[in-house]
């Protein structure tokens, strides 16, 4: 009853100062919810059975394996790119070329391992000659990335690259130099633009930018402890 009578009080407080809302900053951070990561692990395996030798889209006709993702089931962060390329689609894991190369150091200078966080793509096959993914062939897979969120949860995402943060966003026309380093809101879970490593390759004077949203990234993730 003393709880309620000192709710009430705050709240005629609030209402003689002309107050319309109670001034409160809520941290927009995953929900918490207990599911193990043994739980997690074996959802995500039931998913991967589910898409099997997929043969959803027409790039399963020049791929040579599906690129699921792989990490942590229960990772606080989830990176995921566009597609697979040409040593992805070899090896069946995602970013372990060149552009890998360079994230996985993002990841090390982050303070987190490889095996801290979860990789994906928006696409699991590889697009001939690493062609943007078309429209189509990322509607047959929306599906089960959006899925591989709702499992994991983890607590930020990065989306590297134009596409990738346009199929989050919902929104194709965007341009990553306008929406990088900004947070958006993706089922809940806050969503950090960045530039693709395969970009950075190729424009190396912008890798303090990336960093930059990297920090964004982790003072995020320890504002949700």
């Amino acid at each position: 009853m003393k709880i309620a009578e000192d709710i009430r009080s705050l709240l005629a407080f609030y209402d003689a100062f002309g107050f319309e809302y109670l001034p409160l900053r809520i941290k927009q951070c995953t929900a918490s919810v207990s599911v193990s990561a043994g739980d997690k692990a074996t959802s995500l395996r039931a998913l991967r059975e589910e898409i099997g030798e997929c043969r959803r889209c027409k790039l399963s006709v020049k791929r040579t394996n599906v690129v699921f993702g792989e990490g942590r089931p229960d990772a606080e962060l989830m990176l995921i790119g566009e597609a697979p390329g040409a040593e992805e689609d070899l090896q069946g894991r995602p970013f372990v070329g060149d552009a890998g190369m360079l994230l996985s150091r993002l990841i090390e200078r982050m303070q987190l391992r490889r095996d801290d966080v979860y990789i994906a793509n928006v696409v699991k096959c590889r697009p001939p000659m690493n062609r943007d993914p078309e429209p189509d062939e990322i509607e047959k897979c929306r599906g089960f990335l959006a899925r591989q969120i709702e499992i994991i949860r983890p607590k930020v995402i990065m989306s590297l690259g134009r596409i990738a943060t346009s199929t989050l966003i919902g929104n194709p026309k965007i341009k990553i130099t306008s929406v990088r380093g900004k947070f958006f809101n993706y089922q809940g879970i806050p969503l950090m633009p960045t530039f693709h490593p395969a970009y950075l390759i190729r424009n190396p004077r912008d890798k303090w930018l990336t960093w930059n949203d990297a920090q964004k990234v982790l003072a995020k993730m320890r504002a949700c402890d």
